[in-house]
């Protein structure tokens, strides 16, 4: 008599296919939960020196002075501007960059002035543009075609400044040299008196030079160093 054999189940094999994000969105939105942090979440840029990303905090039309804080990467109010010493382009900084030890000895060796440090923030940027931006908390592609040699206190303190990329206007100048001598006196009256109060002691900060595209450039890679040599 034959025995019976019990005929197997053919083996049925799944493919692991990943939810949809119409049946999981909290998945799907994972990667998006986080802001990143302004200073050193957000890339430098591929092409820098010669093109930057700039992170906006103020604009020219602000009476409240914001900046970045460092902790938690959101802007905060550092004070309301109580006088009429407006901002006269749009101010920020360069994201991964920091005015270290680097910055300094290069600001000490262009200037031959004493700099005991840089001033430990990140690298300050102007961007020149002719469209109002009504509103900072903003990112933007720049090109740096100059910037202020300035010394607050013994400390580096360099003002990158730069054109917004395709600006009608501003957006193919490449280098200070091109830009009018009315603008430049602009930006270095506004860092010599934003600090100071009517009726208060004058706060004495030193403009050593403004210089051109091919020092930003060199300013721009030595905080950047700075910044690695930081973060390690």
């Amino acid at each position: 008599m034959r025995k019976r054999v019990k005929k197997q189940k053919p083996e049925i094999v799944t493919a692991k296919v990943s939810p949809s994000p119409t049946v999981y969105p909290q998945i799907s939105m994972q990667r998006n939960f986080y802001k990143s942090h302004p200073w050193h979440g957000i890339q430098i840029g591929e092409d820098m020196p010669k093109v930057v990303t700039a992170f906006i905090e103020i604009v020219p039309t602000d009476t409240v002075k914001y900046e970045i804080d460092k902790e938690t990467g959101f802007l905060k109010i550092d004070r309301p501007q109580k006088f009429s010493n407006i901002v006269p382009a749009l101010y920020g900084f360069v994201p991964q960059t920091y005015c270290g030890e680097g910055t300094a000895v290069l600001a000490r060796e262009k200037s031959g002035k004493e700099i005991e440090k840089g001033d430990g923030d990140p690298l300050d940027i102007l961007v020149l543009t002719e469209r109002t931006i009504t509103h900072g908390d903003i990112l933007c592609q720049a090109i740096p075609i100059g910037g202020i040699r300035m010394i607050d206190k013994g400390e580096a303190d360099d003002k990158i400044i730069a054109v917004l990329k395709g600006d009608s206007l501003y957006g193919k100048w490449t280098d200070i040299s091109e830009c009018p001598k009315p603008i430049i006196d602009r930006l270095v009256h506004y860092f010599l008196t934003y600090k100071n109060i009517p009726g208060e002691e004058k706060v004495a900060v030193d403009i050593d030079e403004v210089y051109g595209a091919a020092m930003a450039h060199e300013v721009i890679l030595k905080s950047r160093e700075d910044y690695r040599n930081l973060v390690g």
